[in-house]
Formats: structure tokens, C-alpha cells, sequence
């Protein structure tokens, strides 16, 4: 079966993959396209519908980000956002220009209810604005649904067309009602079926995996993180012992979690796996011995990662597919994808590697975002626990290390991550978080404990709240429990005599330490 899509047509927005991970959580698939996209590309794609994001130009400079006007003749349902709003209104005669009030945050918008994009939507409703420009004039046959005080067309539709322009953002949270409006306008107007399952994308990748590989041999680099974990339960129940999962424990994991990864994957686990265990924690340390330098960790640490992997790929013999947890942001953020995103280069992203003999790549979620692949993973069947549990960075705790990464370091900071993940969880704030762990700050200072003087390092406790990860919030924790914290860390993690809780946002700050 054919699967329905809509499109998601970039302009550079910082919200484009929520307007996405939207658009799927009404059960409904879409994509990221950069607005540069060939416009026969999209026609071939037959796309239910057709999303224009939001972005940073003023659509009638200069060389601002545009879209073919064919694009509007397609007869294929048109929904505007920001700027994709503003670009379609200029591109189709209306006007746009300096807004003479700035509208920022959250702005009461009166609505009319008889448009399809409004249907139960309330009239008076509170819309998240972000805009400099506004539409001064809707663009010939469009009838205003939408104003505001300080902006005359918050919302325009010209029904005939199937074209529509919203000038706030409905897919961020602080839209009360912006989920209901997109789910009008895949369904009411797009007329999508909402195929997009969990169960049923778990079983066709299944089937197709199967299908793909025959009895060819599998292998897989496992992380015990999310991503990996999921693609190797999905491949096992596909094609069974042709896996084989290599686990690089480098000494940089949370306290015990290379047992449980163990434990989880191994030879005595639910899985029954091909599981090899590859313990290097001192090979890792000697490598990092006298570095300080954020980036240049990082580096070592993923070179390092893949000479390890080189290795025992090598041990294995011939295999005919490597398995990667690429995740659908990864093939965005690799310029594959939209428009938006700070390229990266993604070492599981976009051609084979060199470093050993294999026939091809196999990305099972390369379609899935990550709440995406946390429901694929429970639907596999694996503990919630572990579907669940906090991102954590590739690098591990050597970017939770400022300055040089020694055993000793790694120790304090595993311990002091443990008390602090132990106690939030006991005050039921575990799931209530977007992110939290310790990181070990390069700063020591001068102590009492008992009668005795200490010079021992800090520790910096971090918890966010968050909906895409590119902005962060410090999340409120009661101060009795970061008390319960501090006095647990101080009496139980030798080394550290100092607790502090960092308030920074993103931005400024990053919601890692390095």
C-alpha cells in the first residue's frame, strides 16, 4: 500500500521538524523538503498536502527564500506558516510588509469559526506570534479568518484554491488549540485516511528487513542509547541469529550501564542475541590522557569508537549489511532533509563506510523521530525503562568532564549522576523533565568536612525542559529535593565537595556542558 504523505517545504524556521513531529502525532506521515526542491520533484511525489514553514527573510527582499508560484497551481492543498504565510500572500498579489507593532508570544487571536482550518476551534484562542512583517493586505480572492489588534490577517484562506495562510505558528505548544488547526487541515481539508501507526510501521519494516536481507549476515554497532537499541530489536525479530551486535563499552557510560546493556542484549537477555562485549575503558582514557579541549574529545572519542568497531567487524569475517540508528533529524540536520538545520556531519549519514567490507547500510528508523522511535520501541516489546530513559550524548560522560577525562573524574561523575537520577525519580519528576544529569565542573575549592580541610572539584547538576532540543528551559526543582541531592553527593561521592545547580538557558548556554 501506497503511503499518504504531506510535505513540509523549509524556509529555515527553527520550528520545522516540530511542525513535523505535528503532523505525524495526528497520524499522519510527512517530510522535510528545502524550499529549493525542483517543483516536478514535488508533483511526482503526490502529496495530500502541502506545508510552507516559517523562516527568517522578508519574503519581498532581495534574493529571500521563495518558492515556484506553480507550486499554488498544483491543486493540491496549501497551508502557510509565518513567513510561508507572508511568501504566499506576496507571491500571489497581496501585501506585505513592516509591521508597525511587533507581535512576540503569546497573542489572543479571533477566529472564524466557519472556515474548515477553525472547525472547533474557539473563537477567541491564544496563538504563539513571532513576526516582525505582517500581511497589511490579503492577496486577490482570499477572505480574512483571523485578526488580531495589531494584525489585520492573522489567517486567510481562499477556499476555492484549497490555499491557506496562518500567520502564527500553531505548531508550537503555546498555541492552546494549534494541533486541533493542523488536524483540520490534513483531514479536512487534505482528506488524509491517518495510516501513520506505530504497530503498523513496526510490522511492515519487519516484513520488508526480512524480505531485504534473505540470508544475508547482519551487523550492528550497539550502543545500549535509544536509537541503537530499538534498531537492533527490530532487526532480531527480522532475521534472528544472521545479527550480530558489538557493544564498545569505552569506560564513558553511566554507572553500570554497560551491565545492563549487558543484561538487556546479551547471551542471557530477552533477545537471545549475537551479542559481543568489547571492554576498552583503558585504551579510551590513555587516548584522552592531557586533552581538554571539548572538540578534540570528541573527536578521539568517535575515531577511536570506529578503529575499536574496525576491529572486531574484522574478527566477524564478511558481513553483508551494517546496521545504523540513523533517526529521521539526523538526515535533516545532514542537509538531506530541509532547510533549516545547522548542518552536521552525521557519521551514520549518507554513503558506506571505508573502514571495513560491507554490501550495504540498513537505517530501520531513518523515518521515525525520536518520540517516534521510543513508541516503536515499546511497541517491539522493550522495557520502558530503557525506551525511556535520558538522551545521552555519543561521546558519553567525556563531554560531562570539563577539562581532562581520567578514571578517577569518570568515577565522581557516574556516582553523583546516580544519587541525582535516583532522587528525582523518587520525587516522582523523572518522566516530568525533557532532560537532567551531573556533570563534573573543572573547578575545585576549599572545603570542611568534619575537622579536616578538603580541596575537592564541584558538581554541576543540569535539568531542562524542552520540545525540540534547539531551545531549552531550566526546569523548577524543589529545593528540598536538589538539598537531598547536594547533601547525598557530598557525603557519598569521594572527590567532591561542592554542589551547584546551573539555571542557564539555551540560549545562551547549551543544555550539555561542552
Amino acid at each position: 500500500m501506497k503511503r499518504e504523505k504531506i510535505l513540509i517545504i523549509d524556509f529555515g524556521g527553527q520550528y520545522n521538524q516540530l511542525v513535523a513531529r505535528r503532523v505525524r502525532e495526528c497520524n499522519v506521515y510527512c517530510e522535510i523538503y528545502s524550499y529549493k526542491t525542483d517543483l516536478e520533484k514535488i508533483r511526482d511525489m503526490k502529496p495530500k498536502g502541502i506545508i510552507l514553514t516559517g523562516g527568517p527573510n522578508s519574503c519581498y527582499e532581495e534574493g529571500a527564500a521563495a518558492c515556484d508560484p506553480a507550486l499554488f497551481e498544483l491543486g493540491v492543498p496549501v497551508l502557510g506558516l509565518c513567513y510561508g504565510a507572508q511568501l504566499m500572500m506576496h507571491t500571489l498579489g497581496g501585501h506585505v510588509g513592516k509591521a508597525p507593532v511587533r507581535e512576540y508570544g503569546k497573542i489572543e487571536v479571533t477566529t472564524d469559526r466557519s472556515s474548515k482550518l477553525f472547525t472547533n476551534v474557539s473563537e477567541k484562542t491564544v496563538c504563539w506570534m513571532s513576526h516582525n512583517d505582517y500581511i497589511e493586505t490579503a492577496a486577490p480572492g482570499f477572505q480574512i479568518i483571523a485578526h488580531t489588534p495589531d494584525c489585520p490577517v492573522a489567517a486567510a484562506q481562499c477556499e476555492e484554491r484549497q490555499l491557506y495562510a496562518i500567520q502564527f505558528h500553531p505548531e508550537v505548544l503555546h498555541t492552546q488549540e494549534g494541533t486541533k488547526m493542523l488536524s483540520n487541515f490534513v483531514y479536512e481539508i487534505c482528506g488524509c485516511a491517518g495510516d501513520w501507526k506505530m504497530d503498523a510501521f513496526v510490522e511492515n519494516s519487519i516484513r520488508s528487513i526480512r524480505e531485504r536481507v534473505g540470508k544475508g549476515r547482519v551487523l550492528c554497532a550497539l550502543s545500549g542509547g535509544v536509537d541503537s537499541s530499538v534498531a537492533a530489536v527490530m532487526m532480531a525479530k527480522a532475521v534472528g541469529d544472521q545479527l550480530t551486535c558489538v557493544f564498545v563499552d569505552h569506560g564513558l557510560l553511566r554507572k553500570n550501564e554497560g551491565d545492563e546493556v549487558e543484561e538487556v542484549f546479551g547471551p542471557n537477555g530477552p533477545y537471545k542475541l549475537n551479542f559481543i562485549r568489547v571492554n576498552v575503558q583503558e585504551r579510551f582514557y590513555e587516548k584522552l590522557k592531557g586533552v581538554e579541549e571539548p572538540e578534540q574529545k570528541r573527536k578521539i572519542i568517535g575515531e577511536e569508537f570506529i578503529r575499536v568497531f574496525e576491529e572486531e567487524a574484522k574478527k566477524i569475517g564478511t558481513v553483508d549489511f551494517l546496521v545504523q540508528g540513523t533517526i529521521y533529524p539526523d538526515v535533516v540536520e545532514s542537509g538531506l532533509g530541509g532547510e533549516s538545520a545547522v548542518i552536521k556531519s552525521h557519521h551514520n549519514v549518507g554513503g558506506l563506510p571505508d573502514y571495513v567490507d560491507f554490501k550495504e547500510i540498513l537505517e530501520p528508523l531513518r523515518d521515525l523521530f525520536k518520540d517516534e522511535v521510543r513508541r516503536a520501541g515499546l511497541e517491539l516489546g522493550i522495557p520502558e525503562k530503557l525506551v525511556c530513559r535520558q538522551p545521552f550524548p555519543g561521546p558519553g560522560l567525556g563531554i560531562r568532564i570539563v577539562g581532562e577525562v581520567t578514571a578517577e573524574k569518570v568515577r565522581m561523575v557516574q556516582d553523583a549522576d546516580a544519587i541525582y537520577r535516583e532522587e528525582i525519580a523518587k520525587a516522582g519528576l523523572d518522566k516530568s523533565i525533557g532532560q537532567y544529569f551531573a556533570a563534573l565542573t573543572n573547578m575545585r575549592s576549599v572545603g570542611v568536612m568534619g575537622d579536616e580541610r578538603t580541596y575537592d572539584y564541584a558538581v554541576a547538576l543540569r535539568a531542562v525542559n524542552t520540545i525540540d532540543f534547539m531551545t531549552a528551559e531550566t526546569a523548577e526543582i524543589p529545593f528540598d529535593v536538589l538539598v537531598k541531592v547536594m547533601n547525598r553527593v557530598i557525603n557519598e561521592v569521594e572527590g567532591v565537595n561542592r554542589v551547584f545547580y546551573d539555571l542557564t538557558s539555551k540560549p545562551p548556554g547549551t543544555i550539555e556542558f561542552e
